[in-house]
């Protein structure tokens, strides 16, 4: 009798995870050996079409997580599609960069295989933004919905990976998991083939990138305190907060969390909040919030983008119909204090201070509470007061007389436009700026003897990639299986190098050395 061999059975997910990754991979080696022009026309090939399918995605993104405000999602949606192909328009992440006086050859090298996740708050516009990120940078991108918006992300992601391969990318250049589920998540997000995870969602989620042990860009949670001071333009200060506070019914965690107002100008900027359509609770009113926001003290998720009228309704409140952000005052900032934690609804916590210098000090125990390293901003015309509120917050970026919604985001400052807000080292991540291109590159430098007799060599218009040539070769299935994903034939031809090409039949070599084994092995 012979003895029985144990053979180990793969995690559920894991066969799925390898076959997407091992395709990500293969679409990355090439996709690395673009060029610029090649790169460029792929991603504006993409962006366009994005942008087409922007009202479509946003009316569908609200029917299937219930969340926002579909007029405000066609917005996020462009400002990450054509937006952000203007906003970048001139960069270059493919050039080698040449330091003269440095006598250093910067070569650009993609991260290779991405993995992106992303939230059911901004479901179609992260889709958008993460994966153009990756196409500019000439990165791969496997895309894991939050399974709330897993539908309307599918859909997003297959437009632009048919679009990105019609413009000459390879196939598989963009996948999606259309059945998110823990273990196939898991196995995504340890598997050595991906070399960056890219996470955008609640504080499980970020932290379980970082420990996946492979490199993870992550943010933290916001909670932005707005601070009006007695210098306020107060009718532009009202309609800043109101408006962002109400944009997609305050669903991007860079919206207003706790008001602070100076109290010589209370309550001539609460009249004019109420012009925009701010409604002030009395004290009754305001704790029938509390109950009703946070049941037995913690956020309810079903208040996540809903609007001011259905939180008002829910809680026994009578308000105007044209009511967009309910304003509950309250006393004192501290954690047993609910009004004073983040909050994904338009409730609006209003906190009054003796002087802008107190404002300060209200911001920065906000900030303790949550949201260290996100977003905070300000409405003044004292130049020493914002730049002492800037210094002294524990944030790192401070919108100024602007709604911190579209502020802190970049969509209306000239901060980067992005769906993922780095927090720095002051909110546990490992990027401190609104996510960017420049975040997916690494650069192999070229560095020169630094003595002066030593000459630096001309590598003016000199490029290691090459235009392709001729269309790219299709990914190599196996005969006996379908293929994970339509390939769309592409509108323009594309390849990659030689060098290029007897990898890519290397591969297709390996596959079917593997493929027959484990036919000899069954």
């Amino acid at each position: 009798m012979t003895d029985m061999i144990e053979v180990p059975i793969e995690a559920a997910g894991v066969p799925r995870a390898k076959a997407m990754l091992e395709r990500a991979e293969w679409a990355a080696r090439a996709f690395a050996r673009y060029d610029r022009e090649s790169v460029a026309e792929i991603v504006q090939a993409t962006a366009r079409a994005a942008a087409a399918a922007a009202k479509d995605l946003a009316y569908k993104a609200v029917a299937e997580t219930g969340f926002g405000v579909a007029e405000h999602k066609v917005l996020k949606n462009l400002a990450c599609s054509t937006g952000l192909l203007d906003h970048y328009r001139g960069h270059d992440y493919v050039t080698p960069r040449i330091d003269s006086e440095a006598k250093i050859v910067s070569v650009p090298r993609p991260a290779g295989v991405v993995f992106a996740l992303t939230p059911s708050t901004n479901p179609v516009a992260t889709v958008y933004f993460k994966t153009l990120l990756c196409l500019m940078t000439r990165n791969a991108v496997v895309i894991s919905p939050h399974p709330m918006a897993k539908a309307v992300c599918a859909e997003a992601a297959r437009l632009m990976h048919d679009a990105a391969v019609a413009a000459g990318a390879p196939e598989g250049i963009i996948q999606v998991v259309e059945e998110p589920s823990v273990p196939l998540i898991q196995a995504l997000m340890t598997d050595e083939r991906t070399k960056v995870i890219v996470a955008t969602g609640g504080n499980p989620v970020v932290r379980s990138a970082y420990r996946s042990g492979n490199p993870a860009i992550g943010v933290g949670p916001g909670n932005v305190p707005v601070l009006v001071d007695a210098t306020a333009d107060l009718r532009r200060a009202a309609e800043h907060v109101i408006t962002s506070k109400a944009f997609d019914n305050s669903i991007l965690c860079t919206n207003e969390s706790v008001l602070i107002v100076e109290e010589s100008v209370a309550d001539p900027l609460l009249r004019a909040m109420r012009g925009e359509g701010g409604h002030l609770l009395d004290a009754d009113q305001a704790e029938r919030i509390r109950t009703t926001v946070f049941p037995n003290g913690s956020f309810d998720t079903k208040m996540v983008g809903q609007s001011a009228t259905s939180i008002a309704q829910q809680a026994g409140i009578r308000v105007p119909q044209h009511t967009r952000v309910l304003l509950a005052p309250f006393d004192l900032v501290a954690p047993e204090e609910v009004l004073a934690h983040e909050k994904l609804c338009p409730v609006l916590g209003v906190v009054r201070v003796a002087s802008a210098r107190r404002g300060i000090d209200v911001a920065r125990a906000v900030l303790r509470i949550s949201g260290a390293g996100h977003s905070a901003a300000i409405h003044s015309t004292d130049p020493q007061t914002i730049l002492d509120f800037g210094a002294a917050v524990n944030v790192l970026r401070v919108s100024v007389n602007v709604g911190n919604s579209l502020g802190g985001s970049g969509i209306e400052t000239n901060l980067a436009p992005s769906m993922t807000i780095g927090t720095g080292y002051l909110g546990r991540s490992s990027v401190g700026e609104n996510l960017q291109p420049k975040h997916l590159l690494n650069f192999t430098r070229l560095a020169y003897n630094s003595d002066d007799t030593v000459p630096f060599a001309d590598f003016a218009g000199l490029s290691p990639w090459a235009a392709p040539a001729g269309p790219v070769p299709s990914y190599p299935h196996a005969s006996n299986v379908s293929t994970p994903q339509a390939d769309p034939a592409p509108a323009r031809s594309a390849t990659v190098s030689d060098d290029g090409e007897a990898q890519l039949r290397e591969d297709l070599r390996r596959l079917i050395i593997e493929e027959l084994t484990n036919i000899i092995k069954g």
